[in-house]
């Protein structure tokens, strides 16, 4: 874990590839905290899995029940088969598709987990050093805890991503991205990836340079959850209930209630940061520090990871120091 020292900055964004829920930026501070220095990796979650047996959301058979509460009402039961473990593996057509439409990417794979990320047949062997996928909310709490860690709030992940530079549009500073700087889509999204990054899917971590604070992959490789829940309005109505635009907001937390329009059924959604080796200007300019997504908790998806932080005040041990890919295999 590296020492992210806390301070003062502006949370959110205005630039030209900045969504609604990015707005308004809004003053924030928050505390110094430690933070994971890469996303957790294959190696670090199966040392966590042997440890205790973890089965994840995606390697257990779908309950209707739970599943159903995210559904429209009336929705029909689906037959038992497409019931059984299985999660979200990206899938790229041949040619060029409606960008409205994520199905014509993304199908549901039975057997695809973060041991098989793209489905039966496939492996993390000699993957030790990529980020873990496939991990659901639920899924990295119960590390984060064992860990002796938690997941950042959406403010400390932002903060963290920055390294340093307030207001840039990059982790990198302004200037545009290039293959150089994060590992995203090159071409066109979804149906030609030119890999002038040298990477197809997700890359190993610290393939691409540090940020100001020494934090890897902040911007591009895989998703990362955090611990708010989303709202799209969750800024103006953070500043609506401190008083003011002008008000400084002290370690944020999220709002209380949920609501995403992606998922309008769900329950609830949490936020996750940082983009993915999806990323593309064309579709979703999400290498950004400021850019947000969510999804319900339950959700696996083939770009979706996470890292851990530890505020001083929660350490009651030296920040742990996870076994390497070697100890982790024994």
């Amino acid at each position: 874990m590296v020492w992210i020292p806390g301070g003062e900055f502006k949370m959110g964004s205005t630039d030209p590839l900045a969504r609604p829920d990015e707005s308004p930026v809004h003053r924030v501070r928050v505390d110094g905290f430690w933070m994971d220095q890469t996303e957790v990796t294959n190696a670090q979650f199966a040392a966590f899995v042997a440890a205790t047996g973890y089965k994840t959301v995606a390697e257990r058979p779908i309950d209707w029940e739970e599943l159903k509460k995210q559904a429209a009402p009336g929705t029909p039961k689906p037959d038992e088969a497409l019931l059984q473990p299985g999660s979200l593996v990206f899938t790229p057509p041949n040619r060029p598709v409606n960008t409205n439409d994520v199905s014509a990417w993304w199908s549901w794979t039975l057997g695809a987990n973060w041991r098989h990320p793209s489905g039966p047949g496939s492996s993390i062997e000699g993957l030790d050093n990529y980020p873990v996928v496939h991990i659901a909310y639920e899924d990295a709490v119960a590390y984060a805890a064992w860990a002796g860690k938690r997941l950042p709030t959406e403010a400390e992940w932002e903060f963290a991503a920055r390294g340093g530079i307030d207001g840039a549009m990059n982790v990198w500073g302004n200037a545009p991205i290039e293959a150089k700087h994060a590992n995203t889509w090159q071409g066109h999204f979804p149906d030609k990836n030119t890999e002038e990054d040298g990477h197809r899917l997700a890359a190993p971590v610290k393939s691409f340079p540090a940020n100001g604070y020494g934090l890897y992959d902040m911007a591009g490789n895989v998703w990362e959850w955090c611990s708010d829940l989303y709202r799209p309005d969750a800024y103006a109505r953070r500043l609506f209930e401190a008083g003011g635009t002008s008000k400084l907001i002290e370690n944020p937390q999220g709002p209380k209630s949920s609501l995403d329009p992606r998922n309008p059924h769900a329950p609830e959604s949490r936020v996750h940061r940082g983009g993915s080796f999806l990323c593309n200007d064309s579709y979703c300019a999400s290498y950004r520090p400021s850019a947000r997504m969510a999804a319900p908790p339950d959700t696996g998806l083939q770009h979706l990871g996470f890292r851990c932080v530890l505020s001083p005040s929660e350490n009651k041990r030296p920040p742990v120091s996870m076994p390497t890919s070697k100890e982790s295999s024994k």
